[in-house]
């Protein structure tokens, strides 16, 4: 299997409507590892490395996020893998 890292910064409503751990629980569910953390200018920013159609897909839930955020911008980009495990909220 071949891993992907990205790096993600969700711009919008996106603290405060459990966001990071909607965010874990889809990471967990496909197999993703990683971490999410609030940043101080208002958006979060989500690490994710795994198999390329899970990344991908959790990036993609990223672009809409949960019930309550409005996702107004995504920024995506790539980074070399570390070997992560495991889900951070941080």
């Amino acid at each position: 299997m071949t891993l992907v890292r990205r790096r993600v910064i969700v711009h919008g409503t996106v603290q405060g409507v459990f966001f990071r751990d909607t965010t874990r629980r889809e990471a967990l569910a496909r197999g993703v590892a990683g971490s999410a953390r609030n940043r101080d200018d208002g958006t979060v920013e989500i690490v994710a490395e795994g198999a390329v159609e899970a990344v991908d897909a959790l990036v993609g839930f990223c672009a809409v996020g949960p019930p309550d955020a409005r996702v107004e911008r995504v920024e995506r980009f790539e980074e070399r893998p570390e070997g992560l495990s495991g889900f951070q909220i941080g």
